[in-house]
Parts: structure tokens; sequence; C-alpha cells
């Protein structure tokens, strides 16, 4: 048996139009704490439905429901919905689409077909196995719920598309594996991308894409090719300098596009996927898309920035616990940092209710704008004291506050002090301007000079090239509290997390409301969910 929603394996997708009203009433029939996050939603005046465990809410309790009810607006696209509790959103997790307003048109032509593909991990083992550290590899990768002819154990099971030769079919495909940044192609046809995260993009073509945990894409896929059978497959990528792919888990997982009236004997036509650690095409195509000037719900990048913060992260090193062996370099265990804070999640209380109530002793609003030391910008390749102190960061549940309406401005230095591997970093609450990925160490002056300030993507979870940097703005005009973290599960014990909390605004529709009454409350430590009382089967 697995945790799932509603006995499916992906949960069931969630169809919605813009400007509506999403009432899910989550009931708990599991022996795990739970909570549902709706990746990608801003959550206007409505934040402590966002889902995050212990930033917004405590969890819901076994046997136990709670209530969900927010507005979309000013979204149109493919967005995910999953668990926030370590582990569960393996098979927790489902598609959430929002569609135009009744009305609306696309700012494409209309497709012939919609049809959601959902990448996922698989595990043969007890999902309280993923606890360890290091998690144990996942023994294959999922297309919507299927691992197709690769894996012995699906017995040549794998999902099947049909399409009509000439037809042209939106592909909403969401990356929902737990650690994996996943290349995707389908052999013989390219794609149009038209949407990332729910953001309408310049049509861009590419034979080849990549997504990291929790990215989403829209695609335009034309039946443009000779009646047949043709895979489309997804391969990982491993970006990190010192791992070593396991063999047997690098096996591209298969399914079908089958043009009707092909046979069933006609061998499928296959395509070449890139290496493991292909990282200039992972690069290409993350850097090449823009954003669709004028399109629904653009909004141009602001100039004026209030705050400007430059944060390195990375996975440096934690002193081992007493009486305890730790796998880690020099004996100690693996702690992940984002400007020297390594993140510890509230045990008692939501991040977000200790903010409301003016709770003390739950957090501190000192997150720091800068690295504790100078960052040598011409020298870091050297051991140097910043690098030192990085590699021993503080152990604190650490957050920044901004000024409602506020834009903000953020370099992201991927340091690769233990290892230099790409990393998904995820904000709650918002989209962001991409306005520039890089390799090595960013320059405040020629880096800043060609940062994209016309066009630049949009997104809500976007990967740190490994060794590299990114530059991210967004504007702070939604109260609460908000998690800024990895989106690679087995990350989120280490820490690479920070919060922000967006203070109220000037009116009442500018500040954060009071929590609903049935907010879920906290009964026992929630950070870990608890071991399910019955045997659990993942195999064949």
């Amino acid at each position: 048996m697995i945790p799932a929603v509603n006995g499916s394996l992906p949960g069931p997708t969630i169809n919605i139009r813009e400007g509506d009203t999403l009432v899910v009433n989550v009931i708990n029939n599991s022996t795990y704490n739970i909570t549902i996050h709706w990746h990608g939603v801003f959550q206007m005046k409505s934040s402590w439905m966002d889902g995050a465990n212990m930033i917004t809410q405590c969890p819901i309790q076994p046997s136990n429901n709670f209530k969900y009810r927010f507005d979309i607006t000013g979204q149109e696209g493919t967005l995910l919905w999953h668990a926030h509790v370590v582990n569960l959103r393996a098979t927790v997790h489902g598609a959430l689409i929002i569609r135009p307003r009744s009305g609306s048109l696309y700012p494409f032509p209309k497709p012939y077909k919609e049809v959601p593909l959902i990448f996922s991990q698989w595990w043969d083992v007890d999902l309280r196995l993923l606890n360890l550290r290091p998690a144990p590899v996942s023994d294959a990768y999922l297309i919507n719920g299927l691992a197709g002819d690769s894996y012995p154990c699906s017995k040549n099971r794998m999902f099947n598309l049909k399409v009509v030769q000439g037809k042209t079919y939106l592909l909403r495909i969401i990356n929902a594996a737990l650690n994996t940044h996943l290349f995707f192609k389908i052999a013989n046809h390219n794609v149009t991308v038209v949407a990332i995260d729910a953001v309408y993009t310049t049509p861009y073509v590419s034979d080849v894409m990549i997504l990291t945990p929790g990215q989403t894409v829209d695609a335009l896929l034309t039946a443009d090719q000779l009646i047949g059978r043709y895979y489309m497959s997804i391969s990982p990528y491993i970006s990190a300098s010192n791992i070593v792919p396991v063999p047997g888990n690098n096996t591209n997982i298969r399914g079908l596009i089958t043009y009707v009236g092909s046979t069933s004997s006609a061998s499928p036509a296959t395509s070449l996927m890139p290496g493991v650690d292909a990282v200039s095409t992972a690069h290409r195509f993350s850097s090449n898309i823009t954003s669709l000037v004028g399109g629904p719900h653009w909004t141009p990048v602001p100039r004026h920035v209030d705050e400007k913060m430059f944060m390195t992260m990375g996975l440096g090193l934690d002193p081992c616990p007493p009486g305890t062996k730790c796998i880690g370099p020099l004996g100690q265990r693996y702690a992940g940092s984002l400007n020297n804070r390594t993140f510890v999640m509230p045990a008692t209380i939501s991040l977000q209710e200790a903010y409301y109530y003016n709770i003390s002793g739950v957090y501190t609003d000192d997150f720091p704008e800068n690295p504790p030391l100078k960052f040598d910008y011409a020298n870091f390749e050297t051991r140097t004291d910043y690098e030192y102190k990085m590699m021993f960061p503080e152990r604190k549940t650490s957050v920044k506050k901004l000024r409602f309406n506020s834009t903000v401005e953020i370099v992201v230095q991927n340091t690769g002090v233990i290892t230099a591997e790409s990393h998904p970093m995820h904000l709650h609450g918002f989209n962001f301007y991409v306005l520039g990925y890089g390799f090595g160490n960013y320059d405040p002056i020629l880096d800043a000079r060609n940062l994209n300030l016309a066009n630049p993507q949009m997104r809500n979870t976007v990967g740190v090239p490994p060794g590299g940097w990114i530059v991210i703005r967004f504007i702070a005009n939604n109260p609460g509290t908000w998690m800024f973290h990895c989106h690679m599960d087995a990350h989120l014990p280490y820490g690479i997390i920070m919060g922000f909390i967006v203070q109220n605004g000037p009116t009442k529709e500018t500040i954060l409301l009071p929590p609903p009454s049935n907010l879920p409350q906290c009964m026992r430590n929630p950070t870990i969910y608890e071991s399910p009382t019955t045997n659990v089967d993942l195999s064949c």
C-alpha cells in the first residue's frame, strides 16, 4: 500500500478557470500527518491556505479533515498540488489546471485536445525509509503512474497517447518527482513551449526539455510525422559533480505516442536522450525561454528595487549528534544553508501563527541580506574564511521581513562547497522574474549589465545552475509568511530553506486576515510523519 488521494497515482486532476473559487475538503484517512500545498498558486489574501507544513499551518492529523478554500486570480496554465510533509509528495500529488475565464482564449491556436503528463519517482521500499540519509535511490520513474517497458515490474504497461495525424495537442507537463530533474523528449517530434509555471511564454520550439522538481511546462505537440508509433521518454539529469549515477536508475522511462491507423506490430521510433550530466542541454532550454510580452496577465519588470539580497546556497556540514555515526565528510552530517543559516522547522506552532499572534521564541527576523563574511568573487575557488564558515552553518528558524509592495531582487549564488549541483528554488505565494542565469561566480558589474529587463521568463520554481547563479525579482504584494526553499525533498531536512514575512499594507484589503476557525492545531511533533500502523507493501 502507498499513501494516495482517492486511491489513484497520480491523484485526481483539478480543473478550474481563472477567477474561480476552489474548495477542497481534505479528509485524512491515513496514518500520517498531512498538508496539501497548492504549488504556484498566489494565495492572494488567503495565505492560511498555502498548505506549507509548520509555515502556514500545523498538519491535518489522522482521522481529521480541513477544508481549503481560495480564489484563483491572475493565473492561467498548469500547476500542481502535492503533500508538504516529508516524502509524502512522492505519491500524494496531482495536476492543477487553470483555464482562461469563460469567453477568453488562449494566446495560441486552440488545441485539438489537452493531455496532462505527470512525471514522478517510484521506490520499491517503504516510504519511511526515505527518511534515511542518504535516502535510497528511486527504482524507476513514472509517466502518469506507469513505468513503461523499460522497467520489468511494469510488464509493458505504459502511458499511451493516441493522436490523429495533423492535429495539435496541448501537453500539460509536470515534474512531480521528489528529488530528480528530468529530461523529456518525443522521438522524431519537436514541441512548442507556450507556458511555464502557469505563465505564458514567447513560443519556443525544442526537441528536448528539462524540468526540475516542481516545474511545469505547457507545450504544443503537432502530430506531423508518418503514421506510426513513437516513444516519449524521460531520463534523469544528475548535476551533482561528485555523484556517480547508480546503474539501473538511469533507464529511460517510456510512454507511447500512437498515431490512429498505426499497427501494434510496428516497432516504436526511439530517440537519443541527453546524458545524465548534460549541463549544457539543460541550461540551453532553461535560459532561452522568455515571457509573452502583452499576453494575458503579463506585467513589465519593475525597475526600481527596494530590497537587494545576495544569497549563497549549498550543502555544508553539521556536527554529528553524540553517540551516532554520520556519513558526511570529516565524520559530520550534511547541512544545507542559505547565507550560512540552516533552517529549523518550528515544532509546536506554525510560523504564520507565531507572527500573527506575536508569539516570541518561535523565529528570529534577522535573516541576513548578504553572506556573514565578505564573498570573494575573484578567489572563491581557494579555501577562504567565507567558505570554511559556510561548511558549518548556524541552525536557526530565520526569516526576512519585507515591507508591503516592496520590490525585492535576489542574487542566488550556488557555492558548491560540498558539491556543485542544480538546486530548484521555489518561492511560495509569488511568481518572480528570472532576470539572468550564469555559471561560476556572479559578477555584480559585468553580469548585472546583461540582465534581461525586457521579457524575462516568470516562474515560481527555478533551477540554480550547478556552481552558478540566478537573479530573480518579485513584488512583495501579498501579506503573510512564505517559504523560499529547495524543492528537492531530500534537501528539506538539510535546511535549504528561509522564510519571508510580508508585512501588512495600508488598507483593509492589504492586511493578513485572521486564521480560519478550523485551522489544524499542533497536537504532537508534526515535522516528521508517523510510521503507519499497518505493513506497507511497495513491491510489484
